[in-house]
């Protein structure tokens, strides 16, 4: 008695439509996170240099510091990318682990759900308070 097993680029290999289109989401999100982590090196190396080896190290960094840093459009857009990414890019590191350990579908949905739902919330945070920091405060 022989076993056929479908080639797995043929058409029946794929149940639905949907499956397919996951498919494509799957290979963009591992695109993603190779060009996403190629320019996070490049933000944090950068980010690292600046603020704990350049001018004196972290003794100098303080509110008036941050209030000098965050007035140029530069440095909002640094700081900006680099929390997208890093939030984005943990993000689809961490729905990747929960399809690949919660078996359950009720728990999967549950558990990306709350990490969404939390990466977002930090994004909309963190944009907030970089477009908004008023340094008179102090």
């Amino acid at each position: 008695m022989s076993l056929e097993i479908a080639d797995p680029r043929s058409p029946g290999a794929v149940p639905s439509g949907r499956a397919r289109n996951r498919g494509n989401f799957e290979k963009y999100s591992w695109i993603f996170m190779r060009v996403s982590g190629l320019v996070l090196v490049f933000l944090v190396l950068g980010h690292l240099l600046i603020m704990n080896v350049l001018d004196g190290g972290v003794q100098r960094i303080n509110f008036g510091f941050v209030a000098g840093r965050w007035s140029s459009p530069f440095w909002q857009t640094w700081d900006l990318l680099q929390l997208w990414l890093a939030m984005l890019h943990g993000a689809n590191g961490m729905r990747t682990v929960i399809n690949d350990y919660a078996e359950k579908p009720s728990t999967n949905f549950r558990l990306r759900m709350l990490l969404y739902v939390v990466t977002v919330f930090i994004i909309a945070l963190g944009t907030l308070v970089i477009f908004t920091f008023d340094p008179n405060l102090a």
